[in-house]
Order: structure tokens, then sequence, then C-alpha cells
């Protein structure tokens, strides 16, 4: 009996032992289930959140940008399909200019205008002046006066080691005047340091946008990417030049910017805020991503390829115009022979039925005539030695070449 009720308190305790068990895995699964729920309603709103922000449909940050990429001192757009080169301008101050200089640079844009063959844009940007460069410029020039005065204090010790009293006083003066210019350099320094803290001191820039489009190439199927780049490239740079220099008629300098200014334009467009506690040039002077290179730049060898082929074209023209403009002269001065000749036979041929009087004025007339042509001929050619050397060389080379 007493093994009976024994084994049944066993049976009770491990049934108990299993409903708690069972209640406390029960309890488990419901809480691991609200765990899981609250996560994927987390996630759920992290989502939706990426997605929209205050009901505004979320993009990526290549959607948002109105370009493909920088590429070759190139801004490529629309898919590839247009091409745009920068020029930055430096111009001059109208108001300072006398009124002979004012025309002489209203006639230079003008003729800059009328050189335009091709759609472009004008582009100002107004930025914080960034003095960062030119004090380091500043203090860069500095140390090299201060490391210059030491090297003449060196030499002062020196001369008067020797006894040379005469440089001893040279050097003296030398240091002198140096100390000065290290002390106004410094006070510049200082003086531009200042400046920089405020953040209203403002530049203004200005550009000229030059365009080209893939469509201005024709049929490019059978061409790869790279060698349309190339060709879009050669012919933005021949617009680009073709512009700075008609811009120099109207006494304004230009130049081409490269990738990193162009990344630094568009950086400073997009990020008008954060331009000053985010500069792009200190990234880029970090060079944490340069790697170490002797060779010269492609795009630089390419510019100078396409400025030799614009030279040897030019140089081209050059003596064809010579040559055409040198054949014109020997057949007028031909012309002029043969003229003079037919006039004297004209005489000669009704000599007998002039008077002597008539008939010999006539011929002197005649002969000064042609003398004051030779001499007029020979005052050009002194006062145009240039061409004349060029007329008696022209035949050398092909002498040589026989």
């Amino acid at each position: 009996m007493d093994n009976i009720i024994m084994g049944l308190n066993i049976m009770l305790i491990v049934l108990v032992v299993i409903i708690i068990g069972l209640v406390i895995a029960y309890y488990f699964l419901v809480y691991k289930s609200k765990v899981n729920e609250e996560e994927r309603n987390k996630q759920k709103e992290v989502k939706s959140a990426n997605k929209e922000f205050n009901g505004i449909q979320r993009e990526t940050t290549d959607k948002i940008l109105d370009f493909d990429e920088v590429r070759d001192d190139m801004i490529i757009r629309k898919n590839r399909q247009q091409y745009i080169m920068v020029i930055q301008c430096k111009g001059i101050n109208y108001d300072l200019l006398s009124e002979e200089e004012k025309e002489a640079v209203e006639r230079g844009f003008v003729e800059f205008l009328n050189t335009i063959r091709f759609p472009i844009q004008l582009y100002v940007q107004t930025r914080s002046l960034n003095l960062r460069k030119t004090i380091d410029g500043y203090r860069e020039k500095v140390n090299e006066i201060g490391d210059e005065i030491k090297n003449l204090q060196k030499q002062k010790v020196e001369f008067q080691r020797q006894g040379n009293q005469k440089q001893v006083d040279m050097t003296d003066f030398e240091i002198r005047r140096k100390q000065n210019v290290l002390e106004y350099g410094q006070d510049i320094a200082n003086y531009i340091g200042r400046m920089s803290f405020n953040q209203n001191v403002l530049q203004q820039k200005t550009y000229v946008v030059v365009s080209y489009y893939k469509s201005e190439l024709g049929n490019v199927s059978n061409y790869s990417k790279d060698e349309i780049i190339n060709m879009v490239f050669t012919e933005l740079y021949t617009r680009s030049q073709t512009l700075i220099r008609s811009l120099s008629s109207c006494q304004v300098a230009g130049r081409i910017l490269d990738s990193e200014e162009l990344t630094e334009l568009l950086y400073i467009a997009y990020n008008r805020d954060e331009e000053q506690i985010y500069q792009l040039d200190r990234a880029l002077d970090a060079q944490y991503d340069a790697l170490y290179s002797t060779s010269k730049d492609v795009l630089q060898k390419r510019r100078e390829r396409i400025d030799k082929q614009i030279d040897d074209m030019s140089v081209d023209l050059a003596s064809d115009s010579l040559l055409e403009a040198d054949n014109i002269l020997k057949d007028r001065e031909k012309l002029n022979n043969e003229l003079r000749e037919r006039t004297m036979e004209i005489i000669e041929e009704y000599k007998n039925q002039l008077s002597p009087d008539l008939y010999n004025e006539t011929k002197k007339i005649i002969e000064e005539k042609t003398k004051q042509d030779e001499e007029k001929s020979k005052t050009e050619d002194e006062t145009n030695p240039t061409e004349t050397k060029k007329k008696s060389t022209r035949g050398r080379p092909k002498k040589v070449e026989e």
C-alpha cells in the first residue's frame, strides 16, 4: 500500500514538473513571437522611412544629381549624350580703363561674339573666399626668408673671422634688408589669417560652359566607349581653345578647368552651406587616393598633341599663304616688265612719226617710271627683311632633300 502511495506521489510530482515546463515554454514562445513581431515592425518602419520622408519619396544620390560623372576634364550628362567643358574667365576692371581702352575692349567683345559658331552658357558662382592657400604661401615664403637670414648670419661670422670688414658690412646690410622683408611678410600673413575668420569675404567667379552632344559625331555604333570620349574631348578642347583666343581679344584671360576643379565647382553648387566645413581641396591635398607615378598625365599628353596639330595646321596655312602671295608678286612684276617692254616697242615703232623732242621726253618718262618702281621695290624689301629672308630661303629645304 505504501509503495502504491509513493508511486502516485512521484507521478504527481512529475506531472506538476511537466505542467510547469509547458507553461514556461508557452510563455517563452509567446514572448519570442512578440519580439520578432516588434523587430519586423521596426524594419518595416525603417524601410518606409528610407522610401519616404515627410510624405516625399526618397531617391538615390545618382538620381538626384543632374550629371552622370566627371571624367577627362568633362562633365558627362543625360545618359552620356551631352559632354561639357568649363572655361574659367579672369576679367578686368572696366571702370578703371580709359575711353580708348574701353572702346578696344568693346570691339574685342564684338569680335568674340561674331566668332561663336556653337551654343555656350555663362555661369557665375559666388563662394566664400578661401584664404588657406594664400596664408600657406605667405608662410612658406616667410620661412624661406628666415632660412636665408640664418645663412647670411653664418657668412657674416665667417667674414668677421677672416677680418674682411667690407664683406661684413655688405652682409650686415643684406641681413637688415631681409629682416624688414621678413617682418612685412609676417604682418601680411597675420592680417590675412585674421581676415580668414570673417566668413563674409566673398569672391565671384565667371565661367563659360561649352557643350557638345554625342549626336554631332554622327553614326558612332562602330566605336567603343573610350573612342567616343576621345573624339568628344578633341572637339570640345578645340572649341574651348577657340573661345579662349577670342576672349583674349577683349583682354579676358581664360583656362579650362580640370577634373578636380570641375568636381569642386559641382560640390559647391550642390553644398552651399557645407562648402567651408567639408572643403574638397583639403581632401585632395591629402592625396589619400593618389598613386605613385612619374609619367605625364594622360590628359596633358592629349592636350599637347591637339595643340601641336593646331600649330602644324597654322604653319601649313601660313606657308601656303606666303607662297601664294609670292607667286602673285612675281606675276605682277613679270607683267610690269612685259608692259614696259611693249611700251618701248610701240615708241620705237612710231619713232619716225614723232618729233625728236616728244620721242625723247616720252622715253625719259618711261625710264624714270621704271627707275621709281625699282627703288620702291628695293625700299619695301629693306623695310621687310623678314619677308625677304623667307623668299630667299623658301626653296632650301627642297634642295637639301634632293
